[in-house]
């Protein structure tokens, strides 16, 4: 069997001490070690493949160089991966590693899978929502360093990032309003969530600035998917002074908006403006004409928890940062949805 590399055979191949090795393959800050002896131990080290003891790492540092990441469905779903990318490129660059747990909302399960992330001793836990809602942290949470992702935490200790709704639900009238339309409508979500009173909320907000009050603006709900908002899209298309541009509350309900038009006979975008939310491309981007959407942020929101969490993590014991909120702004993604209206 191959005799496993050692720090000492580094430091031979290098010509220096272990002392240097360990300083410089651990990152340890704050010690004055020239760029080219850096440079030596690292190619030392990649020529003789050696491995550092992660066990031993840790022991000495008293950290995994492991982070958690506890989700609903987000690790199941391609729809929100980057949730998972963001975080992951945080931690890469620490050299890190994210630990992935998908309980399928069973609470039983999640709670399980905490218990064990934490027998792994895990530096910090990101606890991350599918989709944005208001959450609670699970008791076996307490003392651990955590920050919830894609959702928002009543706990005044704990930091949290979410989309700006309201600033999608602007940007959604902004588009049609640019584009020279004046009857506008939205269909909504039927649940009670933060994005189906934001959205609405900030698309309002956008027609009033443009002199169009919420009365002149129909906001419909509908559950949000496509064969639930097809029946209330065509009522609200079947009008005499129908909307020349609907925002749907998602893309699965702009999908229903493109079906209703259809059955009328409208032509999307000669007839009909549709502008959705969540840039699901497998969706966006089957459709024709390709859907205008606004994107949800959720690399950003990944790399923007990692980090915070990295701050709890490096913080000297007592001295926690304070807490931090964040809502985060996703861009327009134009496809061929939106143009000009004919009257």
């Amino acid at each position: 069997m191959q005799r496993r590399i050692t720090i000492k055979d580094v430091a031979e191949a290098a010509g220096v001490s272990t002392t240097t090795v360990s300083l410089v393959l651990n990152k340890v800050p704050g010690r004055r070690i020239p760029e080219h002896t850096r440079h030596r131990v690292r190619e030392a080290a990649e020529q003789l493949g050696y491995a550092a003891n992660a066990a031993a790492r840790t022991l000495r540092t008293q950290r995994s160089q492991s982070i958690g990441f506890v989700s609903d469905e987000i690790a199941t779903s391609p729809f929100a991966g980057q949730l998972i990318q963001g975080a992951q490129d945080v931690a890469r660059a620490r050299d890190n590693i994210v630990l992935l747990t998908n309980s399928g909302y069973d609470r039983e399960l999640e709670r399980r899978e905490i218990r064990a992330l934490l027998d792994r001793r895990v530096d910090g836990i990101l606890y991350a929502a599918m989709y944005h809602r208001v959450v609670e942290l699970p008791p076996e949470l307490a003392g651990v360093p955590v920050v919830v992702l894609n959702a928002e935490c009543p706990d005044e200790d704990v930091s949290w990032v979410a989309p700006d709704e309201f600033a999608g639900g602007w940007d959604a009238a902004e588009v049609l309003l640019a584009a020279g339309h004046r009857r506008l409508a939205m269909v909504n979500d039927a649940d009670e969530i933060p994005a189906s009173a934001e959205r609405p909320a900030g698309f309002l907000a956008r027609c009033a600035e443009a002199g169009l009050p919420a009365s002149a603006v129909p906001v419909v709900r509908s559950e949000p998917r496509a064969v639930a908002a097809r029946p209330v899209a065509r009522e609200l298309l079947d009008r005499p002074d129908r909307p020349t541009a609907v925002f749907g509350f998602n893309d699965q309900v702009a999908l229903g908006v493109y079906l209703a038009a259809a059955d009328l006979g409208l032509r999307v975008p000669e007839d009909l403006s549709v502008i959705g939310f969540d840039n699901v491309e497998l969706l966006a981007e089957s459709v024709a004409p390709g859907l205008t959407t606004i994107a949800l942020p959720h690399h950003e929101m990944g790399a923007w928890a990692a980090e915070q969490l990295y701050t709890l993590v490096d913080a000297p014991d007592g001295q926690a940062p304070p807490r931090r909120t964040a809502h985060l702004r996703g861009p327009v993604v134009h496809r061929a949805s939106v143009t000009s209206p004919l009257r």
